[in-house]
């Protein structure tokens, strides 16, 4: 099967199962007991149903309507799909109403209008208007676009926007002004070519203008070449782009131009054309996923050269998903009217100044840069830096409550930035980040379980998502006939080491390991032996450097896998132990807890060993770690052993490292619960703060909680990560999903960069 065919058939899988579609209703109140369903419904529903009769704005203060936006499409203009219908276009809309939810935190639904005639699709939304905060048409084909957002815009009182036309704008004009600056260069005074005139096209220049972009200066192509003013049967929509200059071809019009704006298809500019620009060229080659021209053949051909594309494997990706989910957020949080031409200029001015401000280490990491600066290679945020959120709704919010189109204003700018950075949806963005991460320097990862068809769909997933390299140990006609039956098909290796090709290499490990143990009880037949198992093979792999880390687990007891791993690659210099971690991604973000596996009852020096360890391990994920060492007692409740060790491990890190935020002994409701926290305990280190990691008294405390938020609360967990261990091995939980071994891979992947770069 080839990766195009795997990729059908993964996606059909991913929106069918286990539940149809990408997304889902979910209460918001509690429902359990009888007077709960009382005042959900009958009688206690009537109230404000009432209160809304009297005043119909009191809907965003008792229904969801202030936190709701409808993604409304007829399906004519999908992707690059085409008219493809309303019922297919169904899972594009569910999409993209899952990313309003995940960046922005807005719920939305999807609808798929079944006409193509734009009364009636606009006498349709205007009828279900009332039960949404906002409306973000998509997908719909020009000129119809045009005419249905302006009679929406002018005939509804709730925010409406066309993304397909506006999104690319706003972003597109954010790195047109930093490009600019950089080029040393004035808007009104740049040669300005676009080609392509569709809706994007049409809005990103009507943008430029209004930035100060000169119509004069403008050149409009389309697949027929320059939009000239003595064309005849030219369509609206065109004819405000017309120019009067001789030019005919988008050849012509790109000699001397200083900006190039594609929106139109792959691979039209060529590297001459390229040459004949101004000094300082900007092009944005924004058709997607194959540019107007190839980014290497670009930066090649021009070195003074400041290009975007639309592509996330290049600098400056002109991503839509800096826009919208932020604009909407901040209109709907002020009841806006409208989204105007003032807050749309309001986003630029705030995603291109965020561009231009120090970056966090976490985006650093996140996109594996030593330092991203603004310049050439960065002229636009990344979409998953998390001030986003914190930067583009209160500049939107702001512009709206200015231009009076906001309903409500918002008094306290700070407090409302701190409740954007709640409902930023962070919990998910660590494992995309442990995925980039991974994917930026794939390593060879050695997957001892290899008969087990969940441990081959995983490598799979590694080595086609470009995560690992795996190397698979087991019997080879055992795995190769789960390839088969995968159709995994790859030249990768495939190791067993009971088999006689192996014995060599197995002879070789064995006797290096009895060197290393012939003290301890080893004798060189047991090392030689032990050779033809897969957890000391593959261990030995990683020790000799055939291999760069390894996973077990999957099949086998915790102590049969760790056991080896001890052995063989032993504490780490400077360390005097080895703990474990597990990440568990919550609805609070990830949460770090550890010792999960390890250290039993850990003492005094082991608590405080464990705390600092895990401290490098949560700035390697590049969060501040805000640690919280727990007990059932609070700051000296109790005069217990169990208690008091605690508290001592404490004064010890307070006294190694008094920056460091940790503080304890403290109960985990305590912990997690800022506002409780900092009523009860404000002189504690951690009274204001959000906590992110948890340091347990014992082991079975540790390993009961993660399972049971695991188990109970659906959080996935991402663990046991091995911390004070010589070389980046670790241990799979018994029995595993596919995703969970797929995310401890790219783990085991960042450790060994990690160690690469110490």
């Amino acid at each position: 099967m080839s990766s195009k065919s795997r990729l059908r058939a993964e996606a059909l899988i991913y929106h069918a199962k286990p539940t149809p579609g990408k997304i889902k209703i979910v209460p918001t109140k509690p429902y359990a007991t009888q007077r709960d369903l009382a005042l959900a419904y009958s009688p206690g529903v009537a109230e404000p149903c009432l209160e809304i009769e009297k005043d119909v704005d009191q809907a965003y203060r008792y229904t969801n309507k202030g936190n709701l936006v409808a993604v409304i499409t007829n399906g004519t203009a999908v992707l690059g799909l085409g008219d493809i219908g309303p019922e297919a276009s169904k899972p594009v809309m569910e999409g993209k109403s899952l990313l309003f939810k995940i960046f922005a935190d807005l719920d939305s639904i999807d609808i798929e209008l079944d006409t193509k005639d734009v009364d009636q699709f606009v006498e349709t939304v205007k009828t279900i208007a009332p039960s949404f905060g906002g409306i973000n048409l998509e997908d719909i084909k020009a000129p119809e676009a045009f005419e249905i957002e302006r009679r929406l815009k002018e005939e509804l009182d709730i925010p409406v926007m066309h993304d397909d036309q506006h999104g690319t704008a706003i972003i597109s004009a954010a790195a047109l002004l930093n490009a600019l600056e950089l080029a040393e260069k004035k808007i009104e005074d740049v040669q300005i070519v676009i080609n392509g005139a569709g809706a994007a096209a049409v809005s990103c220049t009507k943008l430029y203008k209004a930035f100060g972009a000169k119509a004069e200066n403008i050149v409009m192509c389309d697949s027929k070449g320059v939009i000239r003013k003595d064309r005849e049967n030219l369509a609206e929509s065109k004819a405000e782009f017309a120019t009067a200059r001789d030019l005919n071809t988008l050849e012509d019009a790109m000699v001397g131009a200083d900006v190039f704006v594609g929106l139109s298809i792959a691979d039209v500019v060529d590297n001459q054309m390229l040459l004949s620009m101004a000094d300082s060229p900007i092009v944005f080659a924004l058709a997607n996923p194959t540019p107007e021209i190839d980014y290497n053949l670009a930066i090649a051909t021009r070195k003074d050269i400041i290009m975007a594309t639309g592509r996330s494997d290049h600098p400056n990706q002109v991503n839509n998903v800096l826009g919208f989910p932020y604009i909407f957020r901040g209109a709907l949080d002020v009841r806006s009217t409208k989204i105007n031409e003032e807050m749309k200029m309001a986003a630029v001015k705030a995603i291109a100044d965020l561009a231009k401000e120090s970056v966090p280490e976490e985006v650093n990491i996140t996109y594996q840069e030593k330092r991203l600066t603004f310049g050439r290679d960065y002229i636009i945020p990344k979409p998953f830096d998390p001030r986003l959120i914190e930067c583009i709704p209160p500049a939107v919010a702001k512009a709206a409550i200015d231009s009076g189109v906001a309903k409500t204003t918002i008094e306290d700018w700070d407090k409302y930035k701190q409740e954007l950075f709640v409902r930023s949806g962070s919990e998910n963005k660590l494992v995309r980040q442990i995925h980039n991460r991974a994917k930026s320097d794939p390593k060879r990862i050695v997957f001892a379980e290899g008969e087990q068809l969940d441990i081959i769909k995983a490598a799979q997933i590694v080595y086609e998502e470009g995560i690992a390299i795996p190397i698979i140990l087991g019997r080879k006609h055992i795995i190769k006939e789960l390839m088969k039956e995968l159709e995994f098909e790859a030249d990768i290796q495939i190791i067993d080491p009971k088999a006689d090709d192996s014995e060599e290499k197995r002879t070789d490990y064995g006797m290096r390991y009895w060197e290393g143990r012939k003290r301890t009880g080893i004798t060189k037949y047991l090392a030689l032996s032990r050779m033809r198992e897969r957890t000391y093979y593959g261990a030995m792999m990683v020790k000799t450097g055939d291999a760069d880390g390894m996973l077990s687990g999957y099949s086998r007891a915790f102590a049969s896998v760790v056991k080896p791993y001890l052995e063989i690659i032993g504490v780490s210099e400077g360390y005097n132990r080895v703990a474990s971690a597990n990440i568990m991604i919550t609805d609070q973000g990830p949460i770090f807890l550890a010792d999960t596996t390890m250290n039993i009852d850990p003492s005094t020096e082991c608590l405080a060993d464990i705390a600092l360890m895990t401290k490098s391990m949560v700035e390697a994920f590049g969060f501040e770690p805000v640690m919280a060492m727990l007990s059932y007692s609070n700051f000296g409740s109790s005069l217990h052993p169990n208690a008091d060790k605690v508290k001592k491990a404490v004064r010890y890190l307070h006294n190694y490292d008094p920056n460091m935020v940790v503080d304890g002994e403290l109960q985990l409701d305590f912990a997690l619960n800022k506002e409780l926290h900092q009523k009860i305990f404000p002189f504690s280190k951690l009274s204001g703060k959000r906590v992110n990691t948890l340091i347990f008294p014992n082991l079975e405390s540790a390993n009961i909680t993660y399972k049971l938020l695991k188990e109970v609360n659906k959080s996935d967990s991402i663990g046991p990560f091995l911390m004070g261990i010589n070389n980046p091995v670790h241990v799979l939980q018994l029995g595993s999903s596919v995703s969970e071994i797929v995310n401890m891979t790219a783990i085991t992947v960042l450790d060994a960069q990690e160690r690469l770069k110490k």
